[in-house]
């Protein structure tokens, strides 16, 4: 009975992804969307996928418009 509401790894053929449980690329819907990254148009960008979040992190940690600490202690506000 459990067999009836397994789920099913979302996804298409043609669509990339990159599977963090298994650290490798896939294409279409090989496993579950709460352990992949993607889709991307390509393998090569799935293949940056680590890269890529990287890389959004930092700018995302180094944005002022959403460090709220950073903004108050330019006004010179402290919490």
């Amino acid at each position: 009975m459990a067999a009836l509401f397994r789920r099913k790894a979302s996804g298409r053929p043609g669509e990339w992804y990159y599977c963090l449980r298994h650290r490798t690329v896939e294409e279409g819907p090989d496993c579950p969307g709460k352990d992949r990254f993607g889709p991307y148009a390509t393998r090569a960008e799935a293949e940056r996928a680590m890269e890529t979040a990287h890389e959004r992190d930092a700018a995302w940690r180094h944005d002022p418009r959403w460090n709220d600490r950073d903004e108050a202690d330019r006004d010179g506000d402290e919490d």
